[in-house]
């Protein structure tokens, strides 16, 4: 198995159950490195906006340009509206992870206390939408992309937990997933990962992208009108965690700070986080144009040039 550096600290931070207080919002001091086709503003740095949690991940934005967020070591998922304001959304969320918001306005999350994906409704509402893939648990589903047919493409990559009873995986592979409208069994649809971590899909819906934070590889697929995937190729050599896309096709790889890339794969930005580990993020914001990070034990927002795709 290959295991690099940024995975063995990831592994390290999330697994890390740490009390820190709240900070006022301010701007980080951390270097921007952008060039002319960047998406980033020259000269703009990220926004802390809380420092107040132990490990923050999935970010999703709603119709309205908020943002809802999980403190996956705390059980909790938070929301940033467009006013700027921050409020708990939900406790015991299943240990969620990874988020994304369906067509009804329903958050789907990844449900990592057993390893299953959840539908939670406006009024937190819970529908468990997949629990075992062939009679068996899950590894522990991580991120997750939903086509326009409402189905949802997901990562089932094995991290172990403190809270599992469990000790190893039932599944021998770590693997993408496809689960249909309507259905509760999801379909393997890509194979061969060391171990798959963020998933996103392009605006028109006919491209996948999957990162492979355990090879430090981020691939491309071709999306099949029947659901599965073809023409995996090689987009670029990054150990990443989440990622997001934007309205002109950049690419934007969470890990070490911010990588941005555009749609051949060529690095065109990189923003430093000064955090130890950067989990994930999307654009949010009543425009669309906040790039929204989760960043350890803290969340900020940079300002951008272009527009996400949420």
């Amino acid at each position: 198995m290959i295991i690099n550096r940024s995975f063995l600290l990831l592994v390290s931070i999330s697994c890390a159950l740490c009390s820190v207080s709240c900070s006022t919002a301010g701007k980080a001091s951390a270097p921007l490195v952008t060039d002319t086709l960047s998406p980033v503003y020259e000269n703009a740095s990220p926004t802390l906006i809380a420092r107040q949690f132990s490990f923050t991940e999935g970010p999703a934005v709603d119709k309205q340009g908020n943002i809802f967020f999980t403190d996956q070591p705390n059980d909790k998922i938070w929301k940033y509206d467009t006013e700027g304001k921050l409020s708990l959304f939900l406790d015991k969320t299943g240990r969620s992870n990874g988020l994304s918001f369906d067509k009804k306005g329903n958050l789907i999350a990844c449900a990592d206390a057993e390893n299953e994906l959840w539908s939670i409704a406006p009024d937190g509402k819970v529908t468990v939408l997949m629990s075992n893939y062939e009679g068996k648990k899950m590894n522990g589903p991580n991120d997750l992309w939903l086509d326009r047919k409402g189905g949802i493409y997901f990562t089932d990559p094995y991290y172990q937990r403190k809270y599992w009873t469990r000790q190893k995986a039932e599944l021998d592979k770590q693997q993408v997933y496809y689960l249909a409208p309507g259905t509760k069994d999801p379909v393997m649809v890509a194979g061969d990962f060391t171990r798959p971590n963020g998933i996103v899909g392009s605006k028109d819906g006919k491209t996948l992208y999957v990162a492979d934070i355990g090879a430090g590889k981020i691939y491309k697929y071709q999306v099949n009108k029947d659901a599965t995937l073809s023409n995996r190729e090689l987009f670029a050599s990054q150990a990443a965690d989440g990622m997001t896309l934007d309205q002109e096709g950049h690419l934007y790889a969470a890990g070490n700070g911010v990588t941005v890339y555009n749609s051949q794969g060529k690095q065109i930005a990189h923003v430093d986080i000064p955090e130890k580990w950067t989990a994930n993020l999307c654009f949010g914001g009543k425009n669309r144009d906040q790039l929204f990070i989760t960043a350890s034990t803290a969340i900020y927002t940079l300002r951008m040039r272009v527009k996400g795709i949420e």
